[in-house]
């Protein structure tokens, strides 16, 4: 029977995600393709650093450690540019930090988000711009992943913590667009006047919902996930986010409303393994402090031009 990935936790990351590959990619954008695939299977034994997706993907993997081996809630999947020659670097590194992935796909420069549908992903890492919008584009939870200072890599402990911005992360990039194009005031009266009308759902809310599945199966006991949202909206505006949880039927375990002030140092207490948000203005500051990843979204783009 073939092994059924419909059911799980599927998150698929690039290498350049997963490890630190800056060095090689400067390689092949300074001096091309065959200078690069050189370098790579002359290094083939050389270790390589913890990127900056490695701490959300190793606590991923240890919620399988709750289950059997056939009931197992996440898989990894390395989806990678490269060609198959080369990826035994990949792979060494996979098995010399001892993480559970043992599926992959190389394209051989081909755009990797075609095949996220094929493996059922939920969840898609990349360090490429064009990927992560084709990616969105459909349908799949997708962001950029941000270099980050060394420090963030160090894992706080086996927990999964997840952090997210609410607007054009979770919820719909609507009521962004209010406030971009017409202010705050417009964005409160707008969103006081559909309090009670729950938001549609943005790129990142079925990921939320499955995360909230495997919570679900720890209610006698402390879960191997804990979520966060953390997002600039303040009272009143707040009431329509938490009133939109509830008609989803998902909860998240804290939520900071922080007014428009900084975040990084509520996502640092946080823990965050991993922080999802679409503006500059917020990631240039979490990325010093935990692993974080940029959503992307075209029309957001068009107004940051």
């Amino acid at each position: 029977m073939a092994y059924d990935l419909s059911n799980k936790l599927v998150v698929a990351v690039s290498s350049r995600a997963l490890f630190d590959l800056e060095e090689e990619n400067k390689i092949f954008e300074e001096k091309g393709l065959d200078d690069y695939y050189k370098y790579q299977l002359e290094n083939e034994s050389k270790p390589l650093k913890k990127g900056t997706g490695y701490r959300l993907i190793e606590n991923l993997l240890k919620i399988n450690t709750y289950f059997s081996s056939e009931d197992k809630q996440v898989e990894v999947i390395i989806l990678s540019k490269n060609n198959a020659a080369i990826s035994l670097r990949i792979t060494n590194a996979i098995n010399e930090s001892k993480l559970d992935i043992i599926r992959s796909g190389w394209t051989s420069g081909n755009d990797l988000s075609t095949y996220l549908k094929a493996f059922k992903v939920d969840l898609f890492l990349s360090a490429n711009d064009a990927d992560v919008i084709n990616a969105i584009k459909g349908g799949v939870a997708a962001a950029k992943i941000l270099q980050s200072h060394e420090g963030v890599h160090n894992c706080l402990g086996d927990q999964v913590r997840v952090a997210f911005d609410g607007d054009a992360v979770l919820f719909s990039e609507a009521s962004e667009l209010v406030y971009k194009e017409h202010g705050l005031e417009a964005f409160i009266e707008h969103e006081k006047s559909n309090k009670d009308n729950p938001m549609e759902k943005g790129p990142f809310a079925k990921f939320l919902l499955t995360i909230s599945t495997i919570q679900q199966k720890f209610k006698d006991k402390e879960s191997p996930i804990r979520t966060a949202l953390v997002t600039a909206r303040s009272a009143p505006t707040h009431e329509r986010v938490i009133k939109t949880l509830n008609a989803w039927g998902v909860r998240v375990d804290e939520a900071f409303f922080l007014g428009g002030s900084d975040k990084y140092e509520v996502l640092e207490a946080f823990g965050a393994d991993i922080f999802f948000d679409d503006q500059d203005v917020h990631l240039s500051l979490s990325s010093s402090v935990v692993p974080s990843a940029k959503v992307i979204h075209e029309s957001i783009e068009e107004f940051n031009k």
